[in-house]
C-alpha cells in the first residue's frame, strides 16, 4: 500500500463539512482557471438520490473482471479493516459493467470506519444502501455478485478512473453534478478559493435579480 499524507491548517471533518456548503461548478471552475487541472471524473458516474452530497479523501481500490476468487474475501476484509475516517471510497473498476461491486454489507462496514462515501460502477441491495443514506455515485445497478466474476486487485494505491489519476490521499467532491478529484497538496487552498466564489456570486444575483444589463454585469466583474 502507499498513501500520501497530507496535514491542513484544519481537521479533516471540518474540511468536509466547508466542502460540503458548496458545489462542484464552483470548485471545477477554481481548479481549470486557477490551477489550469482538469480533475473531473467521468459523466457516468450519477448519485443514488440527487441530494447527495460526499466529501472526504480517496481510499482508492483496484479490482476487474477475474474468475478466480482464492482469498478474495480475506483480502475485502483486510481492506474494509483499513478505511480510514472521512474516506471516500474510489473504485477502479477496469471498465466492469455486470457485477455490483458494492452493496449492502460493504456499506455497514464501511460506515462504521468512518467512511462518507463510496463511488463505483455497479451497486446492488440498493433499497438497504438507501435506507442507510450512504453517498454513492455508480453507473449501473446490478444484481449480479462479484465472487468469482470480478475481484480486487489491491487498495491505496494509485488508480485511474476515466481520465483522472487518483492518489490515496487526495479529495473527492461529488454532487448532482459530478464528481471531482481534488488533487490534496492543493485541496485546502482549492476550498478557500471556492468559498470566495460562492460569496462573489451573490453580488453577482443580486445585479442580475436587480435588471441590470448582462452587459453591465460583466462590466462590474460579473460572469455568467
Amino acid at each position: 500500500m502507499s498513501e500520501t499524507i497530507h496535514t491542513y491548517p484544519i481537521s479533516l471533518s471540518e474540511m468536509r463539512e466547508r466542502y460540503l456548503k458548496l458545489y462542484t461548478g464552483a470548485v471545477n471552475d477554481v481548479l481549470r482557471f486557477e490551477y489550469k487541472s482538469h480533475c473531473a471524473l467521468p459523466s457516468d458516474y450519477l448519485p443514488l438520490e440527487r441530494h447527495m452530497k460526499m466529501a472526504g479523501q480517496a481510499f482508492t481500490i483496484k479490482g476487474g473482471p477475474d474468475i478466480t476468487s482464492e482469498s478474495e474475501m480475506e483480502l475485502r476484509a483486510r481492506m474494509l479493516e483499513s478505511i480510514t475516517p472521512e474516506s471516500v471510497i474510489m473504485w477502479d473498476c477496469t471498465g466492469d459493467h455486470v457485477t455490483a461491486q458494492w452493496g449492502e454489507i460493504m456499506t455497514r462496514a464501511a460506515v462504521l470506519r468512518g467512511c462518507r462515501g463510496a463511488l463505483v460502477n455497479g451497486i446492488r441491495d440498493t433499497d438497504s444502501i438507501l435506507e442507510q443514506k450512504f453517498p454513492v455515485f455508480n453507473i449501473y445497478r446490478s444484481n449480479v455478485g462479484m465472487l468469482g466474476r470480478f475481484r480486487m486487485y489491491h487498495y491505496q494505491k494509485p488508480v485511474r478512473i476515466g481520465e483522472i489519476n487518483i492518489y490515496p490521499g487526495d479529495w473527492i467532491f461529488g454532487d448532482i453534478d459530478g464528481v471531482l478529484c481534488v488533487p490534496g497538496a492543493i485541496a485546502y487552498d482549492v476550498l478557500l478559493k471556492s468559498e470566495a466564489v460562492l460569496k462573489n456570486e451573490v453580488g453577482i444575483r443580486s445585479m442580475v435579480d436587480s435588471g441590470m444589463k448582462p452587459t453591465e454585469v460583466v462590466a462590474k466583474g460579473g460572469y455568467f
